[in-house]
């Protein structure tokens, strides 16, 4: 109830993504014994209780691991944004964020990435990798700067002294051979599909292929030629972008996307001109063409269902 959700709502994107990181966030910043007691309560209230310490102890967490992030970032722009392997060191970041923290990097950056922040006994971090980087493999090559590492190909944690963070980021780069077409991100769609094309129907049979995950990946679709006849900011923290799309037919979709909304405007500005740009976010006729690789979902309001489409790339 904490999440504003009930039994009916819910599926494997919720536990993972919405009710999971709350019981998680506190084994991240207290203990998790909260989250284990939560689970022991037999009283309905006593668990709210709890349930809503947990929901406060995940924002503070989101709150933290943003500052992480936007900290991270500007580490990299002033100064390693050549390297090809971003070691970011943090020292002031709760270690138990810096996982999180190297996966938004990675994502932004489409670069390997280890992020360190200062542990009890040393320097400590995590890395998350790309699919052209075994990030293991790579970190045998330079095993002699760690007290203890571990991993796979794409995430790994480590342990070492901070007077070898310098020498880290260094041989970790030395040693790479990431080509400049490794770092292009790769963009994989099931099918080109029009935006408009998708029905409540057809949507609930994609729910059948949950759950989503690293094995089974969410279907990805395409349109292009797609026009925008209003685009607006909504959310408490105003970090949602809305948009009323028409296709290249003439149908009408409702489009969502949670990204960078600056970055959605710095893009088309250099493409069509910010004038065209205003034009959209008034509500005017523009000039502005996209293409989008999406996801449909039901959005449920007032007891009313629509279909909106999630937008994960544009161009």
């Amino acid at each position: 109830k904490r999440q504003q959700l009930t039994p009916e709502q819910i599926t494997s994107y919720h536990i993972g993504f919405v009710l999971g990181p709350c019981v998680n966030a506190s084994g991240r910043l207290e203990t998790a014994k909260i989250a284990l007691n939560l689970f022991l309560q037999k009283n309905e209230m006593d668990a709210g209780k709890i349930a809503k310490e947990l929901v406060e102890l995940n924002a503070q967490r989101k709150s933290m691991t943003a500052d992480g992030v936007e900290l991270a970032k500007q580490i990299v722009d002033e100064g390693t944004a050549g390297e090809k392997v971003l070691v970011i060191y943090l020292p002031g970041v709760h270690e138990s964020l810096a996982g999180i923290i190297a996966g938004r990097i990675r994502e932004s950056y489409h670069k390997p990435v280890f992020v360190l922040t200062d542990g009890e006994e040393g320097v400590k971090g995590s890395g998350r990798s790309t699919e052209a980087y075994s990030m293991y493999d790579e970190m045998c090559k330079c095993r002699e700067c760690f007290s203890k590492f571990g991993g796979h190909p794409m995430a790994a944690g480590l342990s070492l002294p901070e007077e070898n963070v310098d020498k880290f980021r260094e041989k970790i780069n030395a040693c790479a051979n990431l080509t400049e077409d490794d770092l292009i991100p790769k963009i994989k769609i099931d099918i080109p599909m029009p935006a408009a094309y998708a029905d409540a129907g057809l949507i609930r049979e994609f729910a059948v292929l949950e759950p989503f995950g690293k094995a089974n990946i969410k279907p990805q679709f395409a349109d292009k030629n797609l026009s925008i006849t209003k685009a607006f900011v909504v959310g408490k923290n105003q970090n949602v972008l809305r948009l009323n799309l028409v296709t290249a037919a003439g149908e009408a979709v409702s489009a969502v996307y949670f990204g960078d909304i600056e970055a959605f405007k710095a893009y088309y500005a250099e493409k069509y001109g910010s004038a065209e740009v205003e034009k959209a976010f008034r509500g005017q006729i523009n000039k502005l063409r996209i293409m989008i690789v999406y996801y449909p979902e039901i959005n449920e309001y007032n007891g009313v269902e629509s279909v909106q489409v999630i937008i994960r790339n544009y161009q």
